[in-house]
């Protein structure tokens, strides 16, 4: 079966990114495809590049950017939800006359028509988070 996940929740103010990136790993294991995790709201927090947790909690960006290296999903993040909350990749950084960008790769501005297309290639699209 084919999943999509939408995330709406920041990673380290209730347990909606904890419980996502289970979710994606479990249903990887049964041997389901996982499209993409789209990042919508405070979501995109988890594409942020300079998190740093203590040493004894997880890392969120870390364990999305190993499902995506093992596993090949596509990390999209909602471009406007992330300039809103000031994240951006170097491209927008650029575009907007800033010196750093803070969106951690492979996540990837995108818009959400992408998340539109991916609710319509996907036998289920399931939403962590308000």
């Amino acid at each position: 079966m084919r999943y999509a996940i939408l995330l709406m929740g920041s990673p380290y103010s209730d347990q909606a990114s904890h419980s996502a990136l289970r979710f994606a790993r479990a249903l990887l294991a049964r041997g389901h495809r996982l499209e993409a995790v789209f990042f919508y709201h405070d979501g995109v927090y988890n594409a942020a590049r300079l998190s740093a947790p203590p040493q004894d909690e997880p890392h969120l960006t870390d364990g999305w950017v190993e499902l995506h290296e093992a596993h090949g999903v596509a990390m999209q993040v909602c471009i406007a939800a992330a300039l809103r909350r000031g994240l951006m990749d170097e491209r927008e950084a650029a575009r907007h006359g800033k010196t750093g960008h803070s969106v951690e790769a492979p996540f990837e501005l995108t818009g959400v028509g992408q998340l539109v297309d991916l609710s319509q290639r996907c036998d289920r699209l399931v939403t962590f988070g308000a």
